[in-house]
């Protein structure tokens, strides 16, 4: 077989699976971003959550992680 041959087989494959994977990534990120938005559209509708409210509490949810965390190597000082 000539190199030539053999490298376009390979480049073929090699672009067929960066295809597959990419089309997989594409898939998972718009499955979440879409589970995503129900749920912010479910709070908003059946409490009257606003979407800022929900971002304030994510964000003081990451306070409360990140103070847990100092405290846990603060104990191990």
């Amino acid at each position: 077989m000539p190199t030539e041959l053999i490298t376009l087989v390979a480049a073929l494959v090699l672009a067929w699976l960066v295809f597959t994977w990419l089309v997989r990534v594409i898939h998972t990120t718009l499955s979440t971003a879409l589970t995503v938005a129900a749920i912010v559209l479910g709070l908003q509708l059946l409490f009257g959550i606003d979407p800022s409210a929900l971002w304030d509490e994510i964000q003081g949810f990451g306070d409360v992680l990140l103070e847990g965390v100092e405290n846990l190597f603060r104990r191990e000082s």
